[in-house]
């Protein structure tokens, strides 16, 4: 029997100017010792892959766009507090401006 891959959600989500769409990582099960850890008491991770980003924050004095520093595809870390949970179908993102991702990871 075959097991089936996770559906993606089917609704586009393009970010308006500085904000960026990201996938939170998994939550850790297990310590480095290897024991297994309840639901309850995982940590919500601070780090996550860039899904998609906006076209910039607008200068106002010239009309021009900014652009961000990042791209889709980048692994970030951002502060704990930071974005707004949504859930598209069975998936649940956050999006966050480019000021609350404190470092990319390569």
């Amino acid at each position: 029997m075959a097991t089936k891959a996770p559906a993606k959600s089917k609704t586009k989500v393009r970010p308006l100017h500085d904000k960026i769409l990201v996938r939170r990582d998994e939550a850790e099960d297990r310590t480095e010792s290897g024991i297994y850890l309840p639901e309850s008491s995982k940590d919500r991770p601070k780090t996550g892959v860039i899904e998609a980003i906006g076209d910039g924050q607008l200068n106002t004095e010239t009309g021009e766009r900014i652009p961000l520093t990042v791209k889709k595809g980048d692994r970030v870390i951002f502060s704990s507090y930071s974005g707004t949970e949504v859930k598209l179908g069975d998936e649940e993102l956050l999006i966050m401006t480019e000021s609350d991702i404190l470092a990319v990871v390569d």
